[in-house]
């Protein structure tokens, strides 16, 4: 936007200073050409006048700007324009006006007016331009960028621009598809780690027995390379079951995080920006505690999805009546505290609510993956950070811990 103020102001100092431009050439070229007129027409008589011809008997009307010629006398007051001229020995007065040029000087004011009209014209059309064009694809680069970031939980703003109106619907409805299928994907996600886990787990036990014969054989007079084979098999199956325990343990979602400083404010205004609408269209209470701005460590998109994640629970799980942020300082830590009324969450339930595809009791009737708060604490580690949870007097309380840098 701040680009389009300057081309507005570009645009507008280019048209004033055309209009003054205009203006003061066509004054000169008036003054010029009015100058020019007058002294040829001066010239003209007297050249006339040395060819014998009386002052009083030279035809004015042969002259556009020559009102009265007579001899100059120096005490004479003359209240018209005049020059003096000597012919044949004799200084003549020539009266002169320029009154033929008015009708020019009365187009120049009206044209004049006409460039002060377009001037205002193209200000109302840019204004206009600004308003209607400008201002709503700055909110749909916004909206862009949160879906590139993965963000797809950002409801899109109702907008009646007649310019943008259906796509905007599109947008919202590409929003949804991917929202959907995200779902669909974490969903299948769920059930193959379920499924790899299970099948894990089943087949450790026979490998156990197997294990528990061959030590059995390993006591008796059987060939020891057969022996030997059995068990060095045994091992590499074992291998291969802990490698594919392993690799469902590890972290299925790839979160790049790219650490460096940024201030809490930065982090702050986006959520406030966002939130403060949205509470506000939902009857919550939203409360956010003055904060002491510092530098902190870590990426500063990221830090902005934990933190939205964190409303969001405060919003689907919440009893919708106040959700409130506060600051704390501990050590070279900032911890940032969202608390939201209308805990439901058993006691037992907060050891598990970090872990993925885990959904509390709470969470019958609200959609969902169970991996929001997984997402969250996986990104603050990786920016060196934590995150905690507790209930509070009936109020269910998350504990954003962020290095200071």
């Amino acid at each position: 936007m701040n680009n389009y103020r300057k081309f507005v102001l570009m645009v507008f100092l280019i048209e004033l200073a055309t209009l003054v431009g205009y203006h003061l050439i066509a004054d000169r070229a008036l003054h010029s050409e009015a100058d020019r007129t007058y002294r040829v027409d001066i010239t003209r008589a007297a050249e006339e006048m040395k060819q014998g011809v009386p002052a009083q008997d030279i035809d004015l009307g042969k002259y556009n700007t020559i009102t009265d010629i007579r001899v100059f006398d120096a005490g004479e007051v003359c209240s018209e324009d005049y020059m003096v001229e000597e012919v044949n020995g004799t200084l003549y007065r020539f009266c002169y006006h320029t009154n033929r040029y008015v009708p020019y000087r009365k187009l120049m004011k009206q044209m004049d007016l006409l460039l002060v009209l377009w001037l205002l014209f193209t200000g109302i059309l840019l204004w206009y331009i600004g308003r209607k064009v400008i201002r709503p694809f700055q909110h749909m680069n916004a909206l862009v960028t949160e879906l590139a970031k993965g963000n797809l939980s950002v409801p899109l703003k109702e907008d009646k621009s007649r310019f943008f109106g259906r796509f905007l619907w599109g947008i919202d409805m590409l929003r949804e598809t991917l929202e959907q299928n995200r779902e669909r994907e974490l969903e299948l996600l769920k059930k193959n780690k379920t499924l790899l886990l299970s099948i894990s787990h089943d087949i450790k036990t026979p490998l156990s027995a197997i294990d528990l014969y061959t030590r059995a054989l390993s006591e008796n007079m059987y060939d020891s390379k057969a022996i030997a084979g059995i068990e060095k098999n045994v091992r590499e199956i074992k291998k291969y079951v802990d490698e594919i325990v392993a690799a469902s343990r590890e972290d299925f979602l790839h979160l790049e995080v790219q650490c460096k400083e940024f201030y809490l404010r930065e982090m702050m205004k986006t959520i406030i920006l966002y939130y403060k609408e949205k509470m506000m269209l939902n009857h919550t209470e939203f409360v956010v505690d003055e904060a002491e701005d510092c530098l902190l460590y870590g990426d500063l998109d990221r830090a902005v999805e934990v933190l939205q994640n964190v409303c969001e629970n405060a919003l689907k799980y919440g009893d919708g009546k106040q959700i409130h942020i506060s600051f704390d300082e501990e050590e070279e830590c900032k911890l940032i505290t969202v608390q939201n009324s209308g805990c439901s969450l058993k006691e037992e339930e907060f050891t598990y609510i970090f872990d993925s595809f885990y959904r509390g009791s709470n969470s019958d009737r609200t959609k969902g993956s169970g991996l929001g708060l997984y997402i969250c604490k996986s990104i603050l580690h990786k920016m060196d950070g934590e995150i905690f949870a507790r209930e509070k007097n009936g109020m269910f309380v998350i504990t954003i811990v962020l290095k200071k840098k």
